[in-house]
């Protein structure tokens, strides 16, 4: 049995090195409205012959079988079970499990308890998913499935991130959990699905990322061509998405508009000298500047340090 279990051409395996590994981990998972908390998560072998009589379990139990061959019987009726398979049993639902009686059957388990916690706040669709699966996982027939979406792959990955102690290996296991319950379902789905994700926006999300992306790097030479390219459209699209977005405001308003922003929180903030904040700032050289800001408000650069600097000095006076 220990050479079965420790076979190379068995993935599973290594699985049986640190058989309640897992279990010691107290997973709780919040996914939309409810509750999950992972009771039983492990791998398990029956001997050749070995039975298992009728019982139930309060919460739902995942069986999956990476290997070998047996039946179950799901209240009155019975069924092979073969490598690849597996079936669910919710709560109160009686079975009995045999193996082969010269076979030897790995089960993998996952055991969850599910329980709805209505005051949660949850993203919409995370809602509505998790509303859908855990109503699906209810009803599922009492009948075996084959393990059609790999589900069965979750339950391995979840030893070895926590054998490995990998960066968030907690939140990669209650995210494999929450996958062996969906796909679970997907096993049983005969329909397609007849909802989508919710879509963004393209027009206004380009324009953000766009306005984003320049914010971020307003002081290096910017143009149409590098910032469509990095939203993986073309010049004359990104042209379209801000004259959609704002008629009054091009591209280049934009980022004028962004670098005198810049502009002018050095003159409150620092000493620098103008030549020195044009070139920070993307201008191609004070005169420029001199002649954009005055153009845009009224003022000159230094003109306008100076105002500011007499409010700043004022508001210090009054708080004194």
């Amino acid at each position: 049995m220990d050479d079965l279990k420790r076979s190379s051409s068995f993935p599973y395996g290594v699985m049986f090195e640190k058989e309640d590994m897992l279990e010691r981990l107290d997973i709780r998972i919040s996914w939309g409205r409810y509750e999950i908390h992972v009771l039983r998560f492990h791998l398990t072998t029956f001997a050749p012959g070995r039975i298992i009589d009728f019982h139930n379990h309060a919460e739902f139990e995942f069986h999956f079988i990476p290997r070998g061959k047996g039946k179950v019987i799901l209240d009155d009726q019975s069924y092979s079970l073969s490598e690849g398979m597996f079936y669910l049993t919710g709560p109160g639902v009686m079975h009995y499990q045999e193996a082969d009686a010269l076979e030897a059957m790995d089960e993998l388990c996952l055991h969850v308890d599910i329980a709805e916690n209505p005051g949660r706040e949850a993203d919409p669709w995370e809602a509505a998913e998790a509303d859908e699966c855990i109503a699906k996982l209810r009803e599922l027939p009492l009948i075996p499935a084959y393990d059609s979406h790999k589900a069965m792959k979750c339950f391995l990955e979840a030893y070895q991130v926590c054998d490995g102690k990998f960066t968030g290996y907690y939140t990669s296991i209650k995210h494999l959990v929450i996958s062996i319950l969906v796909k679970a379902v997907r096993a049983y789905d005969a329909d397609s699905i007849l909802t989508e994700a919710p879509v963004r926006d393209m027009l206004s999300h380009r324009y953000q990322y766009a306005i984003h992306y320049m914010e971020a790097n307003s002081s290096a030479s910017l143009t149409l061509e590098n910032v469509a390219e990095k939203l993986n459209i073309s010049p004359r699209q990104l042209q379209r998405v801000f004259k959609q977005m704002n008629p009054k405001s091009s591209f280049s308003k934009v980022l004028e508009d962004i670098r005198l922003e810049a502009v002018c929180r050095r003159l409150k903030e620092d000493s620098l000298p103008i030549e020195r904040i044009a070139e920070l700032e993307g201008f191609a050289n004070a005169t420029y500047l001199h002649a954009v800001f005055r153009k845009r408000l009224g003022m000159t650069p230094g003109a306008y340090r100076r105002s500011k600097t007499k409010i700043m000095k004022s508001e210090g006076d009054e708080n004194e």
